[in-house]
């Protein structure tokens, strides 16, 4: 499955690099399949890896501040492997 999540410190003012730099330490110690983008993070695992990955993500904002949202939007196919590659593969080969 791919997971597109985001984590916002409600609060917190303009610039959000120290949390998402805490979150991108727990992504790549995941040892999961990521990207990072300018407005989230995407993540490609099973259900249960993809979901610690994001719930550690979430606790770590929490405890920096005091309130948090986190949106989280699911891909999840049957079978499926490799899927972030792919599927930008596919979109790029139409275009080509």
């Amino acid at each position: 499955m791919i997971a597109e999540f985001s984590i916002v410190p409600i609060g917190a003012g303009e610039s959000l690099s120290p949390y998402v730099a805490e979150c991108l330490k727990i992504v790549k110690a995941s040892g999961l399949k990521h990207k990072l983008t300018a407005t989230c993070t995407l993540i490609e695992g099973d259900y249960d890896e993809v979901m610690d990955v994001i719930s550690d993500c979430h606790k770590k904002v929490r405890s920096m501040s005091h309130r948090v949202l986190t949106i989280i939007r699911i891909d999840d196919r049957e079978g499926e492997k490799d899927a972030m590659e792919r599927k930008v593969r596919s979109v790029e080969e139409k275009v080509s």
